[in-house]
């Protein structure tokens, strides 16, 4: 399981998601972990992993493997970018904007 979170591109600095792909991957979130919150009530800008949304490591995997089944791209734990990725569920979003192939 350790290969699951990593993308072989970064995305480009310019690809932003807008609200629309933001209050999807809340919602992805939720559903995947089963959190009683709604897509509204996740704060795009606020730490999903830790303090914040409160996640953990297994959390991530999850939500990593949501993501490579919905959006068409593999997340790796290898990728020395996986800190900036899951930061918030804003620079998520913007991931999955530049590397979504479905």
């Amino acid at each position: 399981m350790s290969q699951i979170l990593n993308a072989a591109t970064p995305p480009s600095p310019a690809t932003e998601a807008g609200p629309a792909l933001q209050s999807e991957v809340a919602g992805l979130i939720i559903a995947a972990l089963n959190l009683e919150v709604r897509p509204e009530d996740i704060n795009p800008d606020d730490p999903l992993y830790g303090e914040g949304l409160g996640l953990d490591s297994i959390d991530i995997l999850e939500i990593a493997l949501e993501v490579s089944k919905r959006y068409g791209f593999q997340l790796r734990a290898d990728n020395e970018d996986n800190v900036r990725i899951f930061r918030s569920l804003r620079s998520l979003a913007d991931h999955i904007a530049g590397q979504r192939t479905l």
